[in-house]
């Protein structure tokens, strides 16, 4: 049986990347995007390479977005094998007058997204996951929401100081774990990704220059961890060296 995978995000960068990877491995992708001409434009791209991707379009800061969404791959598919939350914003990264280390407005704004629309999206597509024989839920994360690696001077992050995404990816973490462990006694698996450094529009132009790795690259432990087998890993926070600590 075909596996079926909805990754939110994924019109470009990192997301784009991972829902390649997974059609290339035979893997229904269903595309996930805010704008509904950017989520078929790149379904356009997958099929220009003779991939059979579908789009969908899903706004995660809205729940009734998402609601929506979810209820229409139910209808069209039933179920879904892999959800790879991907979407996410770093908006303090290209903010300009601000005059204080935690901007509230800020810390809301990337909280609605990071965290409270990856929960809604979660929420929402959970009973499609429990159909599946095994699901695999997927958060990317960030090294810079590791409490260990913010507090270590020798870290290459430990001077970056963009706190609203730090602490939500960290808010993120916490829900990897706490999913883990309500889903202990079904066949779902949840675990945090660090794809790393990625040249992606993410934290703008600097960002994409700057970046030492490839969304195409990055995009590997990601689709690794969507695929891992039963006997795989749950409530982990992983990058392509291993294990990162929380």
């Amino acid at each position: 049986m075909t596996k079926i995978a909805v990754i939110t995000g994924a019109n470009r960068g990192l997301g784009f990347a991972t829902a390649r990877r997974l059609s290339q491995s035979g893997v229904k992708v269903i595309v996930g995007a805010r704008s509904r001409a950017n989520g078929e434009d790149a379904v356009d791209r997958l099929r220009r390479d003779g991939l059979d991707p579908e789009p969908l379009h899903i706004d995660i800061d809205s729940p009734a977005s998402v609601r929506e969404a979810a209820e229409l791959v139910d209808r069209e598919h039933g179920r879904i094998d892999i959800l790879v939350n991907n979407a996410g914003i770093l908006p303090e990264a290209t903010a300009s007058n601000v005059d204080r280390p935690l901007d509230l407005r800020l810390v809301r704004e990337t909280f609605e997204t990071n965290v409270f629309g990856t929960i809604s999206v979660t929420n929402e597509f959970l009973p499609l996951l429990r159909r599946s024989a095994s699901g695999r839920i997927v958060n990317v994360s960030s090294t810079m929401g590791s409490l260990t690696d913010q507090t270590d001077p020798s870290s290459p992050y430990y001077g970056l100081l963009v706190p609203a995404y730090q602490m939500s990816k960290a808010a993120l973490n916490g829900l990897t774990i706490a999913l883990s462990k309500a889903l202990t006694d079904t066949s779902i698996k949840v675990n945090s990704v660090c794809p790393g450094w990625v040249q992606t529009d993410l934290g703008g132009p600097e960002n994409r220059a700057a970046a030492p790795t490839t969304a195409d690259e990055a995009a590997q432990i990601v689709v690794q961890m969507a695929s891992i087998p039963d006997d795989g890993p749950t409530g982990q926070f992983v990058d392509r060296g291993g294990i990162v600590a929380w």
